[in-house]
């Protein structure tokens, strides 16, 4: 086992990797190392680089794994760094550019003043996230592509180990461009769906269910789950949405959702559920994601989650985890 100094010094440099990946996938190394390797002069060239600087940083990815030399001043793409390329399936490369967004990397930079002060320093500079993202384009699409990045292995475990046996209409809250909704229907051919989500984000989801040649069974609907839901669904999903949330508000979506179910009806939450021990999880590193970027947000346990479902007169019902860190937990009127 590494003794402390190791790991601490191990997590101090943490920060320079991570530079090193958000060098790789801003200036789209992965993707110009795709058909082979490429000595520096010429990588810099197609990137756009200074070759000197390159180097460096070309140095440090190839002691992290993710790219090999080749030749004297060449190098070439590893599998591990093949994940970086942005036309793969599973493709990280929109996570860590979202992750080191001007104003993603300012949030978690000032995680000092937000933990002193209990108060996000991203909201104080940039106002809400959402907010934000709907007058920043640029830095929207890197969000939607991050997410849906994000969404597809938990969408996978989604559509392989729950039954939806029963539901006819499937409601996906705050559902943004519509990967999740979209991947259910597909493996539920006589299921219908509806996308709810603010009038900016359901534009985009329109389009990409029209695509998928969802249109005839899917709409997209515009609204605030403050206010509402649409009605008369068998089931509502809130996909990554609760854990934005502080208690007082997550039981305000619920109940809206409770009023708007079907009798019979279910809630299908899937979100990261925190363990109760120490050993490291993701959802702890999400945690602190959400502490630096939103006023009240956080990651919950299941029994976190149970007695939200408690106070909008829902109990929960199952567990089911989905890999990849995540858990759907599904709730029934009380």
């Amino acid at each position: 086992m590494p003794n402390s100094d190791d790991l601490l010094w191990g997590a101090v440099s943490g920060i320079s990797r991570f530079s090193a990946l958000l060098t790789m996938a801003e200036l789209g190394v992965a993707d110009q190392l795709a058909d082979g390797p490429l000595d520096t002069e010429q990588l810099a060239k197609r990137c756009g680089a200074h070759a000197p600087a390159l180097r460096r940083v070309l140095r440090e990815l190839a002691s992290m794994g993710v790219v090999r030399r080749a030749g004297a001043d060449g190098f070439d793409l590893t599998d591990a760094g093949a994940a970086l390329r942005s036309d793969v399936p599973g493709s990280i490369r929109s996570s860590i550019r979202m992750l080191g967004e001007d104003s993603f990397w300012y949030a978690m930079g000032r995680l000092p003043d937000t933990v002193r002060t209990g108060s996000s320093a991203f909201v104080t500079k940039y106002g809400h996230l959402y907010e934000y993202l709907a007058t920043n384009p640029d830095s929207a699409r890197i969000f939607d592509a991050y997410m849906t990045a994000r969404a597809i292995p938990f969408t996978e475990g989604l559509v392989k180990r729950y039954d939806f046996a029963g539901v006819g209409t499937l409601v996906d809250v705050a559902g943004g461009r519509g990967h999740i909704l979209a991947t259910v229907l597909h493996a539920h051919p006589d299921m219908r769906g509806i996308l709810y989500d603010l009038d900016h984000v359901a534009d985009g989801a329109r389009e990409l269910l029209a695509a998928e040649g969802l249109a005839d069974r899917s709409e997209a609907v515009a609204g605030d789950f403050f206010a509402s839901v649409p009605a008369g669904a068998d089931a509502y999903l809130l996909a990554s949405v609760l854990h934005n949330w502080d208690d007082g508000d997550a039981v305000r979506i619920l109940r809206n959702v409770r009023r708007a179910m079907n009798p019979g009806g279910r809630v299908l939450v899937l979100e990261v559920a925190l363990p109760d021990d120490d050993a490291p999880h993701l959802g702890k590193d999400l945690d602190l994601r959400m502490l630096a970027i939103f006023n009240g947000a956080l990651e919950r346990s299941r029994e976190e989650y149970a007695t939200l479902f408690q106070q909008a007169d829902l109990e929960l019902t199952e567990v089911i985890e989905l890999g990849a860190g995540a858990s759907l937990l599904e709730a029934r009127p009380v």
